[in-house]
């Protein structure tokens, strides 16, 4: 099968590094850096077990440049993918299907739903609908990314934890190219069960991203010291309870109680969340998908969020200094700070 990945950063990279080795003809989208590395070494993926494997994908800088695809995987930021889908017709065949990979509320949530919102776009992550007017909903296949993954050098990523890509069709169907897609999936290795409620599971997740990562940002702090420390752990649940009204006003229900839930995270360990690396790399974070759009989900259900907008606050700050004055923000030990002075 034809796959092409779009964004081959610490998940893209990974996935697309599995697919090639379960013998599937992968091209990734890649740019600088990143790109340059593929395309000497290929993708070097440091296994969660210890082991190295490096393999070789074809590389290109943009998606018009990748040929007539089976599947495109958008595994860029959600701030980025308005960026990156220029020219996907020219890639697309018929029965081409996108599989979209962020996290947070995704611009297709209100499409192919049937609910009294169907058809409504979600200005936090496709201001104006571009997105729904670009992209067929009849194409999209939801999916809800599980592996944590970092990128630690330009086409170097290593796997963290985790295999669980779960599928669904946006109207909940179980047909044939979601069953064959899960299929791919597990051939690569990963855990890629069909949902029929693919919304659920988009909660899930969101759950613990939008708490979880600005906590993590904004007190360089990782899950383990979240969900240890009893005021982190707190906050984040007061705002997963803010969350959790939204959802159930939705429609959407959990199948893993607010504790639990914590606790699954806390047993990750010392991971670095997505954000948190952003903001020690310098890189815009992605906090309009992850909070601002459950903020905007809030408002359309009337429901109140204080403790997310507070947070989503001071993120938006720490991004506005991170953009306009090109700043990294790391933690560093004290040893650190004396051999730098």
């Amino acid at each position: 099968m034809r796959i092409c990945i779009v964004g081959a950063g610490s998940i893209g990279g990974f996935v697309a590094a599995r697919f090639a080795l379960a013998g599937e003809s992968v091209t990734v989208v890649a740019r600088g850096a990143n790109l340059a590395a593929i395309e000497r070494n290929g993708i070097v993926v440091e296994q969660a077990d210890g082991s190295v494997q490096q393999v070789a994908v074809r590389a290109v800088p943009r998606l018009a440049d990748a040929g007539i695809q089976d599947v495109i995987i958008l595994a860029v930021k959600a701030h980025q993918v308005g960026d990156v889908v220029g020219g996907i017709d020219a890639v697309m065949h018929e029965d081409t299907v996108i599989i979209p990979m962020q996290n947070g509320v995704p611009w297709w949530y209100f499409q192919r739903q049937g609910s009294p919102f169907e058809g409504q776009s979600v200005e936090s992550v496709d201001p104006g609908g571009r997105l729904m007017a670009l992209i067929d909903p009849r194409r999209i296949i939801g999916c809800v990314v599980y592996p944590a993954c970092e990128l630690v050098a330009p086409g170097r990523v290593r796997h963290v934890e985790g295999e669980r890509f779960p599928l669904g069709e946006l109207d909940g169907a179980r047909t044939e190219r979601v069953e064959q897609l899960s299929a791919l999936f597990v051939r690569a290795g990963f855990k890629s069960p069909v949902l029929d409620a693919i919304r659920n599971e988009i909660w899930l997740k969101l759950w613990g991203n939008l708490s979880f990562n600005p906590i993590s940002a904004l007190a360089h702090a990782t899950l383990a010291d979240i969900c240890e420390f009893p005021l982190s752990r707190e906050l984040a649940a007061s705002m997963m309870r803010e969350a959790e009204a939204i959802a159930t006003r939705l429609g959407a229900s959990f199948r893993v109680t607010l504790e639990k839930r914590i606790d699954g995270a806390g047993k990750v360990g010392h991971h670095k969340t997505s954000m948190l690396q952003d903001v020690e790399s310098g890189r815009d974070p992605e906090i309009d998908a992850l909070v601002g759009s459950v903020i905007e989900l809030g408002r359309i259900t009337e429901t109140p969020t204080p403790h997310l907008q507070t947070v989503y606050a001071l993120m938006k700050l720490l991004g506005r200094r991170i953009s306009t004055e090109r700043i990294a923000v790391r933690a560093q030990s004290p040893e650190a700070l004396a051999q730098a002075a």
